[in-house]
């Protein structure tokens, strides 16, 4: 059964056209031992929220897992940090922004709202659907 997450990036540094633009990416950079467990729990197949972090706040579009993890390239260090491969699936009808997510009941549990500064974080399969039905209207 496909597990579902949340990627988050600054617009500034890489946005969602850009990542629909390159078609696919790998997911590195992330140095935080929470997320790399999030990161190594990934399966192929997962379904992942795009979600642009500090200007915008919003979740933004779908993407999909393509690679599980492996060592990240950028990892300078040898710390054993890892990445994995995200290919766009679709962008959501409409963002679904911060203040929403916040102010929908079934969402207050979401780590997203728990570990805010986590960029990688996992979301149970009622989180995504709702997030879903915000960002196609129907809520």
């Amino acid at each position: 059964m496909p597990q579902h997450w949340m990627v988050k990036s600054e617009p500034t540094s890489y946005a969602w056209a850009q990542f629909v633009k390159d078609k696919g990416t790998a997911w590195t950079g992330v140095r935080s031992n929470p997320a790399r467990l999030n990161l190594r729990n990934m399966e192929k197949g997962d379904l992942v929220l795009f979600y642009h972090s500090v200007v915008g706040k919003e979740v933004v579009g779908i993407a999909k897992v393509t690679r599980t993890a492996y060592p990240d390239p950028t990892d300078d260090e040898e710390g054993g940090w890892v990445c994995v491969d995200l290919a766009p699936v679709r962008p959501l009808a409409s963002p679904v922004a911060l203040p929403t997510i916040k102010a929908t009941p079934a969402l207050k549990n979401t780590a997203l709202l728990r570990q805010s500064r986590l960029s990688v974080l996992p979301l149970t399969a009622a989180e995504y659907e709702c997030i879903l039905q915000l960002g196609n209207g129907e809520h």
